[in-house]
């Protein structure tokens, strides 16, 4: 027969008083296996290398960090502690708004006329002008049939079909509209001119929305919002390599 015997150690200053004592029985719990660290990856707006280092400079050699800045991609990559496999990274990425990317300008996203009208519809808001609007939404819910019928005219006259789309092209639908939306995520309203592209391919008819002028405003909104980042990094972190790639 075996015994439990139990070490008690009673403080000097014991008063008598009954001292609970818990035995537990069995096996201890097993440690848990060590873990490898995790890489940390985080990807937000362009401001977010900037947020980051505002706020943690002063626990990173800057040194061993570095900065990558991509025009092409439109963003600038924070690595901290680069010749570490379990380095820091933070993306910041300047993003196109939700509303161009819905309105596909310069996207060769392609539209079926009456979609396209209940589209501006619903969407009226980013119209510099509502009347415009309005006339755009009743233009293109007709538009198809128009095409459709002028087609069927052309037929019967002559047989030439191309004639006939630049005719029907010209007379139902503006030379170009504008629109009031923001160009980049988290960014103010821009004012940009639109243009529609209509193709006819026997009766099947799609349109694509086409603004140079968006085009020009991205280039130079890209790179001024780019290389403001780039200076409030270099005041916030001076000794950070900022590389162009």
């Amino acid at each position: 027969m075996s015994e439990n015997k139990i070490n008690l150690v009673v403080p000097k200053d014991y008063n008598g008083r009954p001292i609970e004592v818990v035995l537990r029985e069995g096996e201890a719990p097993a440690a848990l296996d060590p873990k490898e660290p995790e890489r940390v990856v985080f990807e937000g707006t362009i401001d977010a290398p900037l947020r980051w280092l505002e706020k943690r400079v002063e626990l990173i050699n800057q040194k061993s960090s570095n900065i990558t800045v991509s025009r092409n991609n439109m963003s600038l990559l924070l690595t901290i502690d680069e010749t570490n496999y379990y380095r820091t990274q933070i993306n910041g990425v300047l993003c196109f708004s939700k509303e161009m990317l819905e309105f596909g300008v310069n996207t060769g996203k392609e539209w079926e006329p009456i979609k396209l009208s209940q589209f501006f519809k619903m969407h009226r808001a980013f119209f510099k002008d509502k009347a415009e609007n309005m006339t755009l939404v009743s233009t293109l819910k007709n538009f198809k049939a128009k095409v459709n019928q002028d087609i069927e005219r052309s037929k019967e006259e002559n047989g030439s079909k191309v004639d006939n789309y630049s005719q029907v092209v010209d007379s139902n639908l503006p030379k170009s509209f504008k629109l009031n939306i923001p160009l980049f995520k988290s960014f103010a309203c821009e004012e940009i001119e639109v243009e529609i592209y209509a193709d006819v391919d026997g009766r099947d008819v799609s349109l694509s929305l086409v603004s140079a002028g968006a085009n020009e405003a991205i280039e130079e909104y890209k790179n001024n919002v780019i290389d403001g980042q780039i200076e409030a990094i270099k005041g916030v972190a001076p000794d950070i390599v900022i590389i162009e790639v």
